[in-house]
């Protein structure tokens, strides 16, 4: 009887201690966690991204790769601020635009982070066609819908951010996360494109078909001839009023 009493005591300190060495070690655990958030490296490949054929499209210190849309060269609006590839729709002394890729790209995966200002607008243009007689990306690219949940076309189905903008609704409903970070992906194949927003599938599309011609006849693009014929072209992010910034744009060519 006094050996299993004895057993009994030894077991309750045994789990007293256990569970003081756990709180002990608490504090600690978040502490690593919470330096490791602070700490949080951007604008940067991993190894298995590097294995897997990623490509920075922004090293997060300059605008190489990409100039601003039919005007290499020009002083844009467009600067990179910590890290951040910030759209300044404020600066009225420089010239205001789309920002463009130096390069083309037709199969792909293009990944990105992107905050938008309170009821602000925007979007990523694919397939974007640079040519003089044409004004700006969206007269020859399709869009990805950047949308602040604020803006007063928030609840019109079609331009929901994820979105084809004025072309389809979300696919899978997914929130945009106001004044904080949202990851966008696109991932285009042979024509056919598929968006995401925070993991969410939001719209899938074959840019080969008479029914993407179709929809295209039936909205204000079709006074546009050169509006999403093409199956490949520069990838563009908008400026449109509104203070954006992105970060971790990254792309893989399939």
């Amino acid at each position: 009887m006094r050996i299993k009493f004895l057993g009994l005591i030894i077991s309750v300190l045994l789990i007293t201690a256990c569970k003081n060495e756990k709180q002990k070690q608490e504090p600690q655990t978040w502490h690593t966690k919470k330096m490791a958030l602070e700490n949080e490296t951007h604008n940067q490949l991993l190894d298995i991204e590097k294995e897997q054929g990623w490509e920075l499209l922004f090293d997060g210190k300059t605008l190489n790769g990409w100039h601003l849309y039919n005007a290499p060269g020009a002083d844009l609006a467009w600067e990179v601020k910590n890290g951040e590839l910030y759209c300044n729709a404020k600066d009225e002394s420089k010239q205001q635009g789309d920002l463009v890729t130096d390069k083309v790209y037709e199969n792909y995966e293009l990944i990105l982070e992107w905050k938008i200002s309170g009821r602000g607008n925007s979007g990523i243009f694919i397939n974007v066609q640079e040519k003089p007689e044409l004004g700006a990306a969206w007269q020859s690219g399709p869009e990805y819908q950047i949308l602040d949940p604020d803006h007063m076309d928030h609840d019109v189905a079609v331009k929901k951010s994820g979105c084809l903008y004025a072309f389809s609704p979300q696919e899978n409903e997914a929130d945009t996360k106001s004044g904080q970070w949202n990851e966008t992906r696109i991932k285009q194949v042979d024509g056919k494109v598929e968006f995401y927003l925070n993991g969410t599938l939001t719209a899938v599309q074959d840019f080969t078909t008479p029914e993407w011609q179709e929809k295209v006849a039936a909205t204000h693009f079709k006074n546009h001839p050169e509006f999403g014929k093409y199956t490949q072209g520069k990838i563009a992010l908008q400026d449109w009023y509104f203070e954006a910034w992105f970060r971790n744009i990254k792309i893989r060519e399939l």
